[in-house]
């Protein structure tokens, strides 16, 4: 198991509870198969690890939450949120197949703790679509696990410049002009995308608000 701080986080006693729920609701029978409490402190452990900036049990967190807010829109609330807990669970900030990874981590896990097989193929599914967060029309499920991932860019003004300084700090070792001229290209696609989000919620409620950081951050870099 990887070596980090995740248990001195305030939220972590409740997060690990929030996983095992999750996990027996998510079984046929929920007393069978292994306890899910050691799978669980292990995904806490990888989101705690020391090479993250942003991609925190923080942001784990945050997904969660707004996932919840979205739970209305969700086809499958339950593999959004387990989905949710593998988006991001391999992490490092120089390597390009973190989401891929992270799938194929789930797709080991969740069949050896009980889940069944179509669930563990739809999160794997959603874990994947964190590539582009680029839904099919119509896929709820992929629409809300993307929306909740961006709402970080509907922060208020000193939350999305906390966000922003976390993920250079992420990409400490890329130099400033080259991060400057790679990040701008990403907000400038994002600024292009007829809606940032898909959800008629965060349509409402973040985009407005995130087209104004993204610009404003776009400003910053010059």
């Amino acid at each position: 198991m990887p070596t980090s701080t995740a248990a001195a986080h305030p939220r972590y006693a409740a997060l690990l509870a929030e996983w095992c729920e999750l996990v027996r609701r998510c079984r046929k029978d929920p007393d069978s198969a292994p306890d899910p409490a050691p799978y669980g402190r292990e995904l806490l452990e990888r989101w705690a690890e020391p090479q993250r900036r942003y991609h925190t049990l923080d942001h784990l967190l945050a997904v969660l939450t707004r996932a919840t807010e979205l739970t209305a829109h969700a086809d499958d609330p339950d593999a959004v949120a387990l989905a949710a807990w593998f988006h991001d669970v391999v992490y490092r900030p120089d390597r390009s197949e973190n989401e891929e990874s992270s799938a194929r981590l789930a797709e080991r896990a969740l069949p050896e703790i009980g889940l069944d097989p179509g669930r563990t193929r739809e999160v794997a599914r959603l874990v994947r679509l964190t590539v582009t967060h680029d839904p099919a029309e119509g896929d709820r499920n992929g629409e809300v696990l993307c929306d909740a991932d961006l709402a970080v860019l509907a922060g208020d003004p000193a939350d999305y410049a906390a966000y922003a300084a976390a993920v250079r700090e992420e990409y400490a070792f890329v130099p400033d002009d080259a991060f400057r001229t790679g990040r701008a290209d990403i907000l400038r696609r994002l600024l292009d995308l007829p809606h940032l989000f898909r959800t008629g919620y965060g349509q409402a409620q973040w985009e407005p608000v995130a087209r104004r950081n993204i610009g404003t951050e776009l400003e910053l870099l010059g």
